[in-house]
């Protein structure tokens, strides 16, 4: 299994073994409602067990992932905050080894509080620290390896390269994606985005406005090329 992380709204994404990728999937299954007993989903008390035990959940989680990659689903979205879900998905990808086609996204920031209660108080607690990211990315290293492809995103209003270079060497990245939220055409609200590619070798790509479909696709044959390279 292959992993690349990305920080700034700290999320990741694996692509698995074999340079294969979920580019383009039209379906995910997202875990967030199976990874710990009390979410917001409606309906969800219909589909899961009436036992909330961890194991009963890991055993419903797996199963759906079954299912999902039986239908023909390629990506499985993973967070921290999600309770249990990165460890689900972790145990299930370890129990098939000859899975290596999947993309896996995750995310840093939020922090699970709830103590796999359903009447907790607090379920989850936002802090987008550079003490929090370590850790979490310490914890999802435990849980699926190391080898990681480590990629950043930033929105910045001033200094936006030399804002983006003390973030990519504070978060050991390898590329920072960042973009100017006072230019028109990119940012938020709309469809197409201007960014620029910051290595951690300090050098930097300008990519011209584009839809924000294919700056995605820029960005993982970045990710896809330093799998190459290692």
């Amino acid at each position: 299994m292959r992993v690349a992380v990305s920080d700034g709204h700290p999320c990741e994404h694996v692509g698995a073994g074999g340079g294969g990728r979920a580019r383009g999937a039209a379906f995910g299954l997202g875990l967030a409602a199976v990874g710990r007993p009390g979410y917001i989903n409606l309906g969800r008390a219909e589909d899961l067990p009436g036992d909330r035990s961890v194991e009963a959940m890991r055993s419903r989680a797996h199963s759906l992932l079954d299912a999902a990659y039986a239908a023909g689903i390629r990506y499985f979205d993973a967070a921290r905050s999600y309770g249990l879900a990165e460890e689900f998905l972790g145990g299930w990808l370890r129990s098939h080894p000859d899975v290596d086609d999947v993309g896996v996204g995750s995310k840093w920031g939020y922090t699970y509080t709830a103590d796999w209660r359903v009447d907790a108080p607090v379920h989850e607690v936002k802090d987008h620290s550079v003490a929090v990211f370590t850790r979490q990315i310490a914890e999802t290293r435990s849980l699926r390896g190391d080898h990681m492809v480590r990629v950043g995103f930033a929105l910045e209003t001033d200094d936006v390269l030399a804002n983006a270079r003390v973030k990519l060497e504070a978060k050991g990245l390898d590329f920072i994606v960042v973009n100017d939220a006072l230019e028109p055409g990119a940012g938020f609200a709309v469809d197409t985005n201007r960014v620029t590619l910051v290595a951690r070798d300090g050098s930097s790509e300008e990519m011209p406005l584009m839809a924000k479909s294919e700056l995605a696709d820029v960005i993982l044959d970045r990710i896809e090329a330093l799998f190459r390279e290692r």
